[in-house]
């Protein structure tokens, strides 16, 4: 986008001049036909006005908006229509204080939009970024004159849904990166420290025991083919990571971390939070039941737990109530199946999903907790048994010679 300058005639038809900012000239002669200017002369922004920023989300080159800015940006626009801004002003204001430069550009769009006409979902709708839920939300909020309640849910649920993504990440974080030390750490030893104890040997012509030759033996393949190595797990892991995404392959991947022990529950009980907190915010926003459940649908990560709700949906749309196919699912808590009947039977379902959440949520804490706590002593458990077997082959013939 840039500045474009203009001559001709204002609104009130008399001779004047100004500027606009535009991605380009028809675009630039759209927005001032809608402001009711006819310029007679449309001058481009120059080279020495040229925005790097601009030129990088044209071509696709900069970094969308996450979870982070736009949760910031739905708290202060909440803040702003509460306080009985309207709202084209509003997305003025924050499109000046705004600056992530890919939120900046979206929210001047969707002012654009707003103040040509459109709502304020519909504008959204348009650009990437805002999910199916937002823009329903958002739809709901409008329609029922609760634009700055449903913004301040919006920014609470988004907060609680990243806190379980962050915890679950953390839990697969944390002993993936002590795993990946505790290799480099072993591979130091192989390739730089084991020779230098074989020099020593060797010169001395001292008899090697059998687990000190299965040592070098180790050390002696990890000189060779380390360079034949190193890329080959690159490979692995990129391959991995492409059959993971796949269509194919992300259901079985979702089904494999789901039988893990502790962490498959960590996986499921985080969806499921997941899944009550959104139908709950739904729920309370006005949203119907079958609506909210095809939007809760997209919202889920894993692609074993979105088609079990699938089919939630599908009998629900059939009739039938929402705690009989739910109770059916193998891996959802009875105690929480009777929760749901209960809300169902006291017309109270969103209060009732909410609580779920919370309980959910709990029981990723404690699981979390409870996987660190067993993966930790693990761990050093096994990195440290192999260090010490390598210090014990090295250091074991020194013994039997001394001796």
């Amino acid at each position: 986008m840039g500045t474009y300058k203009w001559d001709g005639l204002d609104k009130n038809g008399k001779r004047g001049h100004g500027h606009v900012v535009a991605r380009n000239e028809k675009e630039a002669r759209k927005i001032l036909r809608s402001q009711g200017v006819r310029p007679k002369k449309l001058t481009p922004p120059s080279f020495l006005e040229f925005d790097i920023s601009e030129w990088m989300i044209e071509n696709g080159y900069a970094k969308g908006f996450g979870v982070k800015e736009l949760n910031q940006f739905t708290k202060q626009l909440a803040i702003m229509i509460n306080a009985g801004v309207p709202i084209i002003q509003s997305l003025e204001i924050l499109n000046k204080a705004e600056k992530h430069p890919v939120l900046k550009r979206t929210v001047s769009e969707i002012g654009r939009e707003v103040s040509e006409g459109a709502t304020i979902a519909d504008a959204m709708r348009k650009q990437k970024g805002f999910s199916p839920l937002y823009c329903n939300l958002v739809k709901a909020g409008e329609s029922a004159g609760i634009l700055d309640t449903i913004l301040t849910k919006l920014a609470e649920h988004m907060e609680k849904q990243e806190k379980t993504k962050a915890q679950i990440k953390s839990a697969m974080t944390y002993p993936a990166i002590v795993v990946l030390v505790g290799i480099g750490v072993i591979w130091g030893l192989m390739v730089f420290v084991v020779p230098q104890f074989m020099g020593m040997l060797e010169s001395n012509g001292q008899e090697v025991p059998a687990i000190t030759q299965f040592v070098v033996d180790c050390s002696n393949f990890f000189q060779e083919y380390t360079s034949v190595l190193l890329p080959s797990f690159g490979v692995f892991i990129w391959a991995m990571l492409n059959f993971i995404k796949s269509k194919f392959g992300k259901p079985i991947f979702d089904n494999f971390m789901m039988q893990v022990p502790v962490f498959g529950g960590i996986v499921i009980k985080g969806n499921l939070s997941s899944f009550s907190r959104t139908i709950a915010t739904m729920l309370s926003s006005g949203i119907a039941l079958i609506d909210a459940l095809a939007i809760c649908i997209d919202t889920l990560d894993n692609v074993v737990i979105a088609n079990d709700i699938k089919e939630v949906k599908r009998q629900v749309t059939q009739g039938k109530t929402l705690f009989e196919p739910l109770s059916r699912i193998n891996y959802f808590p009875d105690m929480v199946a009777s929760m749901i009947r209960i809300g169902e039977q006291t017309g109270s379902l969103d209060a009732m999903f909410m609580k779920v959440s919370s309980v959910f949520e709990e029981e990723v804490n404690q699981l979390v907790t409870d996987m660190t706590k067993l993966i930790e002593p693990i761990i050093i458990v096994v990195l440290g048994g192999i260090v010490a077997v390598i210090l014990v082959a090295m250091y074991l013939p020194i013994f039997m010679s001394a001796g």
